[in-house]
């Protein structure tokens, strides 16, 4: 990074002034995803199979999952059989949520699902650390038909329970998924940036390419890992 890649320096009346433009945009971005946010609350449902996934204590039924909530959230994490080190960016996504307490009020709660076999997958969360509950899909059609196949993407899916009886409310993926992240949410408030080379920054401005930057799957090990703070 060169030394003159930096911002212009004004005096504070200035800088207010930029501020307030700003701010027109930002509030006006807000008002847009409050109205999305209304139209996702509007949306139609679709009833699901009776689907059965792996969980650590055995075959479970999807609606048995909700436990006691009606409503519930499902990543679908990523998974490359025979690897040690599964996707970074889902490491590190999940790693975001080691507290759900914050869900209690909604009636609500959140799970990761993955195409390993539930004995790997139990394996990996517990090498990087991870403090969600985990389900296989390997055994059901399950991920495939809520847009995370084997080999493929990831994926995150909402659900609502009434009785004994499923329902898909919402799904997204790709840069969708990132929207419910804090780490980008907050690093788009620096300066820099994430310092993407797909980013639309000033001349000089420090860029690597496109997710470069992010921490490795190792990284969430060392640091929320059985071994972190050894």
């Amino acid at each position: 990074m060169s030394a003159k890649a930096l911002p212009d320096v004004v005096d504070a009346e200035t800088w207010q002034r930029h501020l307030d433009d700003l701010r027109i945009r930002e509030k006006a971005a807000t008002r847009e995803l409050d109205a999305i946010a209304a139209q996702r609350r509007r949306m139609p449902m679709v009833e699901m199979p009776d689907y059965t996934l792996e969980g650590e204590d055995g075959p479970v039924r999807l609606v048995d999952i909700f436990g006691d909530k009606s409503q519930l959230i499902v990543y679908s994490h990523m998974w490359f059989e025979g690897e040690e080190w599964q996707c970074p960016g889902c490491t590190g996504f999940t790693a975001q949520f080691t507290r759900q307490e914050f869900l209690e009020p909604y009636d609500a709660g959140f799970v990761i699902v993955t195409q390993g076999p539930i004995e790997d997958a139990l394996a990996y969360k517990r090498r990087v650390g991870n403090q969600m509950t985990w389900y296989s899909t390997a055994n059901s059609s399950f991920g495939a038909d809520v847009g995370a196949p084997p080999g493929a993407g990831f994926a995150l899916n909402v659900f609502l329970r009434d009785g004994d009886t499923v329902y898909r409310t919402w799904h997204t993926d790709g840069r969708g998924v990132e929207q419910l992240s804090h780490t980008f949410a907050l690093v788009d408030t620096l300066p820099y940036g994430r310092q993407e080379e797909w980013q639309d920054v000033p001349d000089g401005w420090p860029q690597s390419p496109t997710s470069s930057r992010w921490p490795s799957s190792q990284q969430f090990a060392a640091w929320y890992g059985p071994g972190a703070g050894a």
